[in-house]
């Protein structure tokens, strides 16, 4: 029986295996092992999984032959803008948020989703607005600092100066 290691990028210059990866190697070692005849528990010792999984992948691999036991695509809804949205998108908050309407040059959920739909013609929700601001839209996202308009430094910094060591000092 020749049963070599899985591969991996030990002593390599190829980056580690992820997991989805490690588990067809698993299943691509164990289809040759099966053209080799070996048997089911052998395999399982072999690959380092349990006696079900080499049974369950023996049936696909007799229904489906190799390509059965192929890892797929993963699945799910599929996004909603596409790469070349995303980039006419990205161009538009670099004019910054006047460009587009508001008065104050701060981006909020909503006039980043206006912008979106104005551009691509796309309506997102306030929730999909937020993964696609983080994962694909901004390089750094920054809030914006709350002060009051009325906010006076000048009579502030006179007040930590001489009123706050007074009231530390206590009576």
């Amino acid at each position: 029986m020749a049963c070599g290691p899985l591969p991996s990028a030990a002593g390599a210059s190829l980056p580690p295996l992820s997991r989805p990866q490690l588990a067809e190697a698993r299943r691509v070692r164990a289809v040759e092992l099966f053209e080799e005849g070996v048997s089911n528990a052998e395999i399982a010792r072999a690959v380092g999984v349990c006696a079900e999984s080499v049974r369950r992948w023996r049936r696909a691999w007799e229904k489906g032959g190799t390509s059965a036991l192929r890892r797929r695509a993963a699945t799910g809804r599929p996004p909603k803008l596409d790469n070349a949205q995303i980039e006419t998108v990205r161009a538009a908050p670099e004019r910054g948020a006047r460009a587009h309407g508001p008065e104050a040059d701060l981006w909020t959920l909503e006039r980043v989703g206006t912008v979106v739909t104005r551009v691509t013609g796309v309506v997102l929700s306030r929730a999909s607005v937020w993964p696609l601001l983080t994962g694909r839209l901004v390089r750094s996202l920054q809030r914006a600092e709350r002060r009051a308009v009325e906010r006076d430094d000048p009579e502030i910094a006179r007040w930590i100066a001489h009123e706050w060591p007074r009231i530390e000092k206590g009576p």
